[in-house]
């Protein structure tokens, strides 16, 4: 009897003793499980990519070049085929536009120039008066240099744009407020994407601006409160302005 008893309570120290090392494993199981999951979770963890500055504020000079062809097509050809001689003045193709409103077959060429003086023997050089007449060109072209200290590169869907030429009283005073009221233009349809000087007289401003909205922007054009704002940057007189639509972007 006392040997049964004994047997008995062996028995249940036993099963007591299985259940607790059982209870234990799991614990340590779920206890490695947590942390591993926590590792996880914490090596996985995404954090927000830093915003790309798409302002270049560097100054870049460029040759501007606007003239009417009689084929669009025929002049585009002419002007691949002349790129060696660019590149051989270190002039680089960088935006190709025609007109929007009143001739398609205006177009203007915007090309980044390595070195000005090369830039303007370039193009006073007879061999693009025949590269021209070869593609067609009709009249005369107008050709301007500037230097750009202003750029956004960021990419938009707009392709339509305004290029206004005019003259400032003092170019320190016209950027000071003109930056200062840059980000008002986009509640008015446009959105400035280039802006600089003639390198020989910084009295000659030119904007390139990114049209949102047509209506609004010729709304903002013809109102009072840019007259104001003309006045207050010191324009002189009354800026041309040329719209166009960007075809082709090197």
């Amino acid at each position: 009897m006392k040997q049964s008893k004994f047997l008995l309570l062996l028995l249940g120290a036993a099963m007591t003793f299985f259940l607790i090392s059982c209870g234990s494993g799991e614990e340590k199981k779920s206890s490695e499980s947590t942390s591993t999951d926590t590792a996880a979770a914490a090596t996985t963890t995404t954090t927000e990519p830093a915003p790309v500055n798409t302002v270049i504020t560097r100054p870049q000079n460029m040759v501007v070049v606007r003239h009417k062809v009689a084929n669009f097509a025929k002049w585009m050809a002419a002007y691949d085929a002349h790129d060696s001689a660019r590149l051989a003045d270190g002039l680089h193709s960088y935006v190709i536009s025609r007109g929007e409103q009143k001739d398609s077959n205006i177009v203007q060429v915007a090309m980044k120039a390595d070195d000005l003086a090369k830039a303007k023997a370039f193009v006073k050089d007879p061999g693009l008066k025949k590269a021209m007449q070869k593609g067609g060109v009709v009249g005369a072209p107008m050709i301007k240099f500037y230097t750009m200290v202003f750029q956004d590169t960021a990419v938009i869907d707009s392709k339509l744009r305004a290029a206004s030429i005019f003259k400032v009283k003092d170019w320190a005073t016209w950027q000071k407020a003109f930056d200062s009221t840059r980000a008002l233009k986009t509640d008015n349809g446009l959105m400035p994407r280039a802006y600089g000087y003639d390198p020989d007289d910084n009295h000659n401003v030119v904007i390139v601006s990114a049209i949102l909205d047509t209506a609004k922007a010729h709304a903002y054009w013809n109102s009072d409160m840019l007259k104001q704002r003309r006045a207050a940057g010191g324009v002189v007189g009354k800026p041309e302005r040329f719209e166009y639509t960007i075809v082709k972007l090197y």
